[in-house]
């Protein structure tokens, strides 16, 4: 929670007007009781010594009373709208910066933590925090500064008993409100995580409902919700209950309290040591005492559930962030798409290695196809020349340079990707095109279209490439998905293009067809196709053969059948499938 403090030194001159707003407030709330009690002390003056009644001087009592009350009302409404002010744009700033932070965000951390937990740290925790600002912060200065005002007034202004009394209640309280904290806090962190983790089965659930409807998993998928909702209640009403024992058990002892200053301030004013108005004003700061005391007891329950989302907040701002670029960068000029692998190892953790002493070359425009069974390192290759890992050991060059030494913004614009894994946005057809290219006219789009071999079926399409694909983006097929982002890839005209498993939505015969294409765009530029279709790929100038990270073979289609090793196996094995 430290990191607050930055975000809030932003807005330092609204807090600290706000705050002397609430000293001013506090100081005339805690001092009415003393001008209420000279009304008392009036009429006991005139009944005891038998003066004339003077109904002025009560008067002028009501009126400063008047005057007092306007005069808080009116200051408290503009710190009010002073401190939201001041809060609201403090939690802009923290909700930018959650945004900013998640495009510094190495893609090892996404892969590591569920985007649901990340989704509920952005919406709900930041929400949580917001609100623990808004109700807690003036509260809770306001409650204290008032209990000191209190507090010092009964001793200098009414009666030093009264004082020591009123002191007295407090270690209760404060032994009390400890031991009540100390038992809720754990279990409000707790629900937070529940939380994050409830968020993420909303999501996974959801992405994945056809399946879970094919497979008939919805009593599972129910089960599996209603055993998270089940200990999410358990913990939340936990964390509640205990919270909520603090206001009766605090009011307990303000009545216990108040019982005492009865009985002491009777004897006191029966033995003339004090005023009636004295007596008064002490049975008030009585009753005063227990409005700031239990504010503060009741925000303690706000504040502990913003504490546990402010962690979660910032401690996914405090998460490192993707490397630096290299400095001094170097660039690539007239790039020609040579890329060499040299003695390149890398693992995601610790416990295994993913890829071993890899070396192998791309010359500018072969077509280089990676297969291999599944867990081999295929897709890892291509995390590391799009740099989203960087290699643990080794180097892999682009024309030369170490692409660790170039910018990674730079180095991506030489890149085109198309995954298995679609990603298309609400929007017209033709910006999804062009997402890579914003500067693309329709021609473009259109000649981009026709090489996926996608335009016919747009043109089919109610609004052509005016039709709006929907946010859930299922008012189209999923190959007709697949197809839109190979177009996209090819619009963007890449030097380089990595297709992983990217025809694999496609009939075999569209394929072929795109295969065709695919040769007359990457012409003079170098690719990297990694399919488990092999028959897709005889035609690569290189296929490399990985197995349990390491390079078993390498060759082209003929020169690897001939050598009747695991790429013939593995070739071999997807007719006998077919059969």
């Amino acid at each position: 929670m430290k990191g607050i403090f930055k975000y809030i030194k932003q807005y330092r001159i609204q807090f600290i007007v706000s705050l002397l707003c609430i000293v001013v407030v506090s100081f005339l709330v805690s001092y009415t009781p003393i001008v209420e009690s000279g009304i008392i002390n009036y009429l006991q003056e005139v009944l005891d010594k038998g003066i004339a009644f003077d109904p002025n001087v009560i008067l002028r009592i009501v009126i400063t009373l008047i005057i007092m009350y306007v005069a808080i009302a009116s200051i408290r409404l503009f710190y009010n709208m002073l401190l939201t002010t001041a809060i609201q744009n403090m939690m802009k700033s923290i909700r930018n910066d959650v945004q900013a932070k998640i495009h510094r965000m190495p893609i090892r951390y996404f892969d590591n933590n569920p985007i649901g937990d990340v989704m509920s740290r952005m919406i709900n925790d930041v929400e949580s925090l917001s609100n623990g600002f808004q109700q807690a912060f003036a509260a809770i200065f306001s409650a204290v500064l008032q209990i000191t005002l209190i507090i010092v007034l009964m001793f200098v202004a009414v009666t030093w008993q009264f004082g020591l009394i009123a002191l007295a209640m407090f270690p209760i309280i404060f032994i009390i409100s400890k031991v009540i904290l100390k038992l809720s806090g754990p279990l409000y962190s707790e629900r937070f995580r529940m939380y994050g983790d409830l968020t993420a089965n909303l999501q996974e659930q959801y992405t994945g409902y056809k399946e879970i409807s094919l497979f008939n998993k919805q009593a599972d998928s129910e089960a599996m919700f209603e055993d998270l909702m089940l200990n999410l209640s358990e913990k939340t009403f936990k964390s509640d209950f205990i919270s909520g024992l603090l206001n009766p058990l605090i009011f307990a002892v303000t009545y216990i309290t108040l019982v005492v200053v009865a009985v002491v301030g009777g004897v006191l004013s029966f033995n003339s040591l004090i005023t009636f108005g004295a007596l008064h004003a002490g049975i008030r700061y009585i009753w005063r005492l227990a409005n700031p005391i239990t504010q503060v007891t009741q925000m303690s329950v706000v504040v502990q559930s913003s504490i546990a989302a402010g962690k979660r907040v910032f401690d996914f701002l405090n998460e490192a962030e993707e490397l630096p670029d290299f400095d001094p960068a170097e660039t690539v000029t007239d790039l020609k798409g040579h890329i060499e692998f040299k003695d390149v190892s890398f693992s995601y953790n610790k416990q295994r290695q993913i890829l071993k002493h890899l070396n192998f070359e791309a010359k500018p425009g072969e077509m280089i196809a990676i297969v291999g069974p599944t867990g081999s390192g295929k897709t890892t290759i291509i995390n590391l020349l799009m740099r989203f890992y960087d290699v643990n050991k080794g180097e892999i060059l682009l024309d030369g340079v170490n692409i660790n030494h170039i910018k990674k913004d730079e180095l991506r614009t030489h890149f085109g990707m198309v995954l298995q894994d679609t990603w298309l946005f609400k929007g017209s057809i033709a910006d999804n095109i062009k997402y890579g290219y914003d500067e693309a006219t329709m021609e473009e789009i259109m000649e981009a279209a026709k090489t996926a071999n996608i335009d016919h079926y747009i043109n089919t399409l109610p609004h052509g490439y005016d039709m709006v694909i929907n946010e859930e983006g299922d008012n189209i097929s999923q190959g007709e998905k697949q197809l839109l982002t190979i177009a996209r890839a090819f619009l963007a005209n890449p030097a380089i293009l990595i297709l992983d498993e990217a025809t694999s939505t496609v009939d075999t015969r569209l394929e072929l067809m795109l295969q065709e294409a695919m040769r007359k765009i990457m012409e003079g530029r170098t690719s990297f196709v990694i399919a488990h279709r092999l028959s897709t790929i005889r035609n690569a100038d290189k296929i490399i053969v990985l197995r349990d990270g390491e390079i078993i073979e390498m060759g082209n289609h003929e020169e690897l059948i001939a050598q009747q090793g695991f790429y013939e196996d593995l070739y071999n094995s997807q007719f006998e499938e077919e059969e």
